[in-house]
């Protein structure tokens, strides 16, 4: 059986096929160590000395005890949602509304650095 979460309930992730599925959250605490942060800024390429290696260790941690928190809620029966507000934009029929498009497209390509058959020409950027 997996270990409980914390929040109380099972959701579709809890299982998968019938299996239990155990969350990192469910056995480690997330912290790093300065010596992780150090090797994260080596793979990363980038040089840090130890007072910015201190700094970053605070940082990160505080970030992974803020996810800690979030993991512990409960968010059984809240619907997956794209914003935190309930928008919809506003979408126009997919048509032309000029009658005379031969004219604008004259017209545009009038004022085109360059322009033939139609097309606008562009210099090369890829040779």
């Amino acid at each position: 059986m997996a270990p409980s979460r914390g929040c109380g309930g099972k959701n579709f992730y809890d299982t998968l096929y019938g299996s239990p599925v155990y969350h990192l959250s469910d056995f480690v605490t997330m912290s790093l160590t300065l010596d992780q942060v150090h090797r994260i800024a080596h793979l990363a390429r980038i040089e840090v000395d130890e007072t910015e290696a201190r700094s970053t260790l605070g940082q990160l941690n505080e970030i992974f005890g803020l996810i800690e928190t979030m993991q512990a809620i409960d968010t059984q029966g809240v619907a997956p949602m794209a914003h935190a507000q309930d928008l919809a934009q506003r979408l126009r029929p997919d048509c032309v509304t000029e009658n005379d498009q031969l004219a604008w497209r004259s017209a545009f390509q009038a004022i085109a650095p360059e322009a033939e058959a139609g097309l606008y020409l562009v210099p090369r950027v890829i040779e």
